[in-house]
């Protein structure tokens, strides 16, 4: 198949980033003619498995769900821009696509601003809801809910990660027709467990080959000096929890630093976000290492290393792919139990022993709980942490891995 690939943003960082070069990459893999539509200055950086790229022009305008700086581009919150805004911006899209057409398929990330620029190609396109923009720009704004209906009327599928986000697009938008629940997937050959030695080192070896970041200049690149802080930091057999992710309040990365409070643990906070140095103010620096955002080439390493990964969102989301990364690589998650996140802990779950599956998940937003869980976990005897570990790997590669991803997308416009 020829295949468009649309998406309006960069290709690292952030989950719908991540999910389109992974897409993108599995598809050309698979054999499929794959030209990516996105805004990443740097493709080169990323394995896309052969498929091309496309940088369509927009002006400067970049819609956003969360605000970030983006460098080279006047950022406005999606629904802080005008319809005119929007419109155009569409188009500048979507006229870049129909240079590329004929096609099989234009798949679009994003009920908005994708199902517009699916619907302007003109031809047959699908599309891809993900949590962000339901629930941070679209949620209590019922012009974009309608908006978004419109634009999804004419798709030929409508892909949700979970039956979370099936229930959130229909909240936000009212029915919509030919939706099809496709979790997002998991490398399962990158994130994988590896010895303790083997990870320290490809860690160091990642963090040794980062660019320059002076002061921590740009928040998008990893702190200056990571490596000899990780190897300082990791030195000896200390329990580690790892979050990575962004660092914004509705992350609740500060349950986490409250639930560490007296645990005899280490951790790092991985990500970049407007609440980083609050988060710093709040953690105990002997204890906690920040780190910057890291790429996967880093996480692959350090998700190995690590005693369990926390996912402790209050806000809801679409899925839990950091928890499924972590999964993969061996690494048992604890994920508040709520959205999407509740879905990953229920498949953790009817993988773990049965004396163990309380470990998977804490009530949303308690410390306290979420404390005793790690307490529990961090002190379990080495059999049974092989038991959560080849749990949390087999649930990965049996319900999360691209290769059963990837044909199910296709399954719905292929028929």
């Amino acid at each position: 198949m020829r295949i468009l690939l649309w998406h309006g943003y960069l290709l690292g960082g952030t989950g719908s980033n991540v999910y389109t070069r992974q897409l993108a990459r599995e598809w050309a893999r698979a054999g499929h003619d794959v030209v990516v539509f996105c805004q990443e200055p740097n493709p080169e950086l990323y394995d896309l498995g052969g498929a091309g790229v496309v940088r369509p022009d927009v002006d400067g305008l970049l819609p956003v769900f969360v605000l970030d700086r983006y460098e080279g581009y006047d950022v406005k919150l999606l629904q802080d821009c005008t319809r005119k805004e929007l419109d155009r911006w569409v188009e500048a899209n979507a006229s870049a696509v129909r240079e590329h057409l004929p096609a099989d398929l234009v798949f679009c990330n994003h009920v908005l601003l994708g199902g517009p620029v699916g619907a302007a190609t003109g031809t047959t396109y699908a599309v891809k809801a993900h949590g962000s923009e339901l629930e941070y720009s679209m949620r209590g704004r019922p012009e974009l809910g309608i908006w978004g209906r419109e634009a999804l009327a004419g798709a030929a599928a409508v892909y949700v990660g979970s039956a979370h986000i099936r229930e959130v697009l229909e909240e936000v938008c009212g029915h919509v027709d030919r939706v099809v629940e496709v979790p997002p997937g998991v490398d399962v050959e990158a994130w994988r467990p590896r010895a303790r030695a083997e990870a320290l080192a490809g860690l160091l070896t990642e963090a040794r080959s980062d660019l320059p970041n002076p002061g921590g200049a740009n928040e998008r690149l990893p702190d200056e000096g990571n490596a000899a802080r990780l190897a300082a930091f990791l030195d000896g057999e200390r329990p580690t929890v790892v979050y990575f992710g962004k660092l914004l309040l509705n992350k609740g990365v500060h349950v986490l630093l409250e639930a560490l409070r007296g645990l005899d643990a280490r951790a790092i906070v991985v990500g970049f976000g407007d609440y980083r140095a609050e988060l710093e103010e709040l953690a105990d620096r002997e204890q906690v290492l920040f780190t910057g955002p890291l790429e996967h080439r880093h996480l692959v390493h350090l998700l190995a290393l690590a005693d369990t990964c926390v996912v402790p969102s209050i806000f809801p989301e679409a899925f839990g792919m950091v928890a499924a990364e972590a999964a993969a690589a061996g690494c048992a998650p604890i994920v508040a139990r709520h959205s999407g996140l509740a879905e990953v802990a229920e498949g953790l779950e009817d993988e773990y022993p049965l004396e163990l599956r309380h470990l998977a998940s804490f009530t949303t937003g308690d410390a306290d709980e979420l404390r005793e869980k790690l307490r529990e976990l961090l002190t379990l005897s080495s059999a049974q942490r092989s038991a959560l570990s080849e749990g949390a790997r087999r649930a990965a590669v049996e319900r999360w891995s691209w290769t059963s991803v990837v044909e199910r997308l296709l399954e719905p416009v292929s028929a």
